[in-house]
């Protein structure tokens, strides 16, 4: 299984620092990474290498945690443990911070934008998720504060073409929200895990969720609409959410974060034991419940906990993870055959 995912290249991104998370833009050819020394760093190819275009270093005091690109490309945004969200501006090759969100009590540690790019969310240690407004100028406007997790909220990421906006907390559990009559609220709550949930990915079609977490494990939640043929119960017009899939015994210490390859289906995970490995449904499953076989499993992707996967959005099997040793590692996986 290892030949399946193979080292393309390897960089020093945050040198004596921790690299906490990684994303890509929109159109697949930059990587942004950020980490422990309060830098944001942008990658590009030149040639068949990967080379640092820009360094982002006067937006934040502390731990750069996350960062997220605008689905226009054209913004990076930027969380924090010095409790702001920065919101940088894409000129040519340079980056300008144009906009300082703050508002959380403590350490920011998720950001993502809403499909539309008219949203953003944040999560923060304070226990809140924040929703805010982007108009035409630019203006961001908190207006939602959710008070849903009764812990440190970790991930917070949007369903790939609806306003519908999933976190993952240290307590335990998977929040949905969406706008009902002006105002967000919670309209469900996925319990199953039994320790943190560091991180959340839909699948391309948005009916599925995967979450992972301290307790080792990966859940799959399917969402059923009201009348469904499985007579799951729904409250009025909202979906329900079902856990239809458990990955246990793969992973032998936490898993900090999960993606879902938009391109292939091939789902990525990051786990403190250094490993990245690749798992992938079988096409002949039952929908409802559904299985997945682990087709590639790299034990010293890097020398220290692997914080994040991220899928090139565009080019099929371009893998990207970052660690606690500071690197940023690029990986080409080979789907197996028959898949």
């Amino acid at each position: 299984m290892k030949d399946s995912l193979v080292l393309l290249s390897r960089v020093s991104a945050h040198p004596d620092s921790r690299c906490w998370f990684l994303a890509w833009n929109p159109a697949g050819t930059l990587l942004a990474s950020c980490g422990g020394d309060r830098r944001i760093r942008i990658w590009a190819t030149e040639g068949d290498s990967w080379v640092c275009k820009s360094v982002l270093s006067e937006g934040h005091q502390r731990t750069v945690r996350k960062v997220a690109w605008s689905p226009c490309g054209n913004y990076l945004a930027s969380a924090s443990f010095d409790a702001t969200t920065c919101i940088w501006k894409k000129n040519q090759d340079d980056f300008e911070c144009v906009t300082t969100l703050e508002g959380h009590e403590n350490e920011v540690k998720s950001v993502a934008w809403a499909p539309s790019g008219n949203l953003l969310a944040t999560c923060s240690r304070d226990k809140s998720v924040w929703v805010w407004e982007v108009d035409e100028e630019d203006e961001y406007e908190c207006v939602s504060v959710l008070n849903s997790h009764t812990q440190d909220v970790k991930h917070v990421v949007w369903h790939p073409s609806q306003e519908l906006l999933a976190s993952a907390s240290y307590d335990d559990t998977v929040k949905l929200y969406r706008e009902e009559e002006d105002d967000w609220v919670c309209c469900a709550t996925l319990e199953g895990h039994e320790s943190t949930v560091w991180s959340l990915a839909f699948d391309p079609s948005g009916q599925r969720l995967a979450s992972c977490s301290d307790d080792r494990t990966v859940r799959i939640w399917r969402q059923y609409l009201p009348g469904n043929e499985q007579g799951l119960v729904c409250s009025g017009s909202a979906p329900s959410w079902k856990c239809v899939c458990t990955l246990s015994g793969f992973h032998s210490r936490a898993i900090y974060d999960i993606a879902w390859c938009q391109l292939t289906g091939a789902l990525a995970t990051a786990c403190g034991d250094d490993a990245i490995r690749v798992f992938e449904e079988d096409p002949s499953s039952d929908p409802q419940q559904p299985t997945f076989s682990l087709t590639a499993h790299l034990r010293q992707a890097h020398s220290q906990d692997v914080n994040c996967v991220a899928w090139n959005p565009k080019e099929r099997g371009l893998l990207a993870s970052c660690s606690d040793d500071g690197e940023v590692a690029f990986w080409k996986y080979q789907q197996p055959e028959g898949l």
